[in-house]
């Protein structure tokens, strides 16, 4: 039998502002969205898709952009969806981390998931 070949996807998870105080508004949702959260983690490392859970991102932060390095308050506020956090997984191609993806509990709240390849560079 041959090895498969596994390559690295970044899951980007993006919720509007709304929907991600609806989510976690309470102490009761919060425990909610915890445990379905983890449930989907764990049936992705049960699997062997887990290179990393990732984190959480609070909805504050900075921009810094172009030639002048302008910082500007963020995170990219005039853009319907914020990006909430992200996960590294493994799986053979593109299909397989979408059709991984689609489990997503963040798709329940109307947030979304943006499914990135990570492209691999040769070592310096």
């Amino acid at each position: 039998m041959g090895t498969t070949t596994m390559s690295e996807f970044l899951y980007l998870y993006r919720i509007g502002a709304e929907a991600q105080r609806e989510a976690m508004g309470t102490p009761g949702h919060a425990e909610k969205s915890m445990k379905i959260w983890l449930a989907w983690m764990r049936e992705l490392e049960q699997d062997g898709h887990l290179k990393s859970p990732g984190q959480p991102l609070e909805l504050t932060g900075k921009v810094v952009g172009g030639k002048q390095r302008a910082v500007t308050d963020g995170p990219f506020v005039e853009v319907k969806d914020l990006v909430a956090g992200f996960t590294l997984i493994e799986a053979r191609d593109l299909d397989e981390a979408v059709r991984l993806s689609v489990g997503c509990p963040i798709l329940e709240g109307g947030g979304s998931v943006e499914v990135r390849p990570i492209r691999m560079v040769a070592s310096m």
